[in-house]
């Protein structure tokens, strides 16, 4: 498989500089994101010697290393033996693959890095579900990391084209109108990227076949994993019912998600073990901000929230994941630029997915004109500095937008920039920029 160049390779080079073996670094993220992949490649460029211990695949013998930290001489001898590699003072470096399988070796990072032998990485996909925490001291010598699938850029970098994002930002940063041949060769390849999705197996799949098919039956098989590993989760099929059900949900234009009809269980239940299914990586949160005005994080009201997909193209693939690559009408009618307004939710959450790469909580507001007697909804809201910047996506439409100018009226004194995320070049009408959905990868 290619080992394709990601850009937390850089953070992971920062990390190793400023930490100095002070700090162990702990990466977190859905399962099959490239964890593994990217900290070995950073272990053979970066060190002299280094062991991978995958917790979820040795045994009880290695596991019962970490019960017992009193002779730290013997747990290192231990693991040279086992795994026949020579550690070096300062020069080696401790892999501990999905460590939520192995707590105690978590806990033991504490006194590892107190050690100052070897550098450490943590990597897992659980790591904050309760039961892989439980009976253990949480080590404050983390630093956290989240990975996500490969972004726009990366996916570009991945199909050989190093000049199409530099390009893109420069437009982005001044501000200017790209031109319809430069900007519907950008969107056909964007369209591409939301098709095939940013996890590391489906691109490579794609570089190897050029056949659609076989990247969604390589999709096909990540989400099978997802549900499997949600079943652990929950048994009772709970978790399983609200994971397929995300893209019905967005579909419907719901102005929250309704569990009403998906399970018997109640609300108070469900909200106790949605979060199990929001640590695991795989799907994103939005949740609703009731006073926008007053600070994003301060009151949010969870009893109304969104869900996405962590990758949208698994999310195209989940569309249709009972049904035959042949029936999924996405794929076509991304191609060849027929989207109808009613598949807009693939935009939505490609937005939400660039947009919690980048950093972002996820916020949408939603406020009702009791004069029209009608909901408004912002899809977005994001902080920018101590104001904030609401966002609307828009697939086909875009030149209605009340939802956006009311709420300008309402909050103008906390609003520092409107934007429309759209298919159209980028442009500036009035106090809102229209930006080419590509281009959210720079807010």
């Amino acid at each position: 498989m290619i080992i394709f160049k990601r850009k937390i390779y850089n953070k992971l080079l920062q990390w190793k500089e400023n930490s100095n073996g002070k700090r162990a670094l702990l990466i977190e993220g859905a399962r099959r994101v490239g964890k593994s992949t990217i900290v070995k490649e950073f272990a053979k460029n970066q060190y002299k010697s280094f062991i991978y211990i995958d917790f979820s695949l040795v045994g009880s013998e290695i596991k019962n290393i970490f019960n017992d930290l009193r002779d730290l001489d013997y747990i290192f001898l231990r693991l040279q033996l086992i795994f026949n590699t020579t550690l070096y003072k300062r020069k080696s470096l401790l892999i501990f693959d999905e460590v939520e399988f192995c707590p105690k070796a978590r806990q033991a990072i504490k006194h590892l890095v107190s050690d100052g032998r070897y550098d450490y990485i943590e990597t897992g996909s659980l790591i904050s579900i309760s039961k892989n925490v439980e009976n253990i001291l949480i080590p404050s010598e983390e630093t956290h990391l989240k990975m996500f699938p490969m972004d726009f850029e990366e996916f570009l970098w991945a199909i050989n084209d190093e000049i199409t994002s530099s390009t893109i930002k420069k437009f982005f940063i001044e501000k200017k109108t790209l031109g319809d041949v430069l900007h519907r060769e950008i969107l056909r390849k964007f369209r591409l990227y939301m098709l095939i999705g940013g996890m590391p197996q489906a691109i490579n799949t794609y570089l190897e076949t050029n056949n659609l098919a076989e990247v969604d039956l390589t999709k096909r098989d990540i989400i099978t994993l997802y549900k499997e590993d949600i079943k652990k989760l929950d048994p009772k099929g709970r978790l399983s019912k609200i994971f397929t059900s995300i893209p019905s949900q967005l579909s419907s234009n719901k102005t929250f998600f309704s569990t009403n009809k998906l399970t018997k269980s109640s609300k108070n239940t469900l909200l106790e073990i949605l979060p199990d299914l929001i640590d695991t990586q795989i799907v994103l949160v939005k949740e609703h901000c009731d006073h926008p005005e007053t600070g994003l994080n301060k009151f949010t009201s969870f009893s109304k929230y969104k869900l996405y997909l962590c990758d949208t193209g698994l999310f195209v693939t989940l569309c249709f994941y009972d049904k035959s690559f042949t029936e999924n009408i996405i794929y076509n009618k991304l191609l060849s630029d027929k989207l109808s307004s009613n598949l807009g939710f693939i935009f939505e959450n490609m937005a939400a997915q660039t947009l919690a790469t980048n950093g972002y909580n996820l916020y949408y507001h939603i406020y009702k004109d009791e004069i029209a007697n009608r909901n408004y909804e912002i899809d977005f809201i994001i902080a920018d500095g101590y104001k904030i910047d609401p966002i609307e996506v828009k697939s086909s439409s875009y030149k209605i937008h009340p939802s956006i100018d009311e709420f300008s009226k309402k909050y103008s004194k906390q609003i520092n920039q409107k934007y429309i995320l759209y298919t159209k070049d980028l442009k500036k009408i009035n106090d809102t920029y229209y930006l080419p959905i590509y281009m959210t990868m720079f807010l």
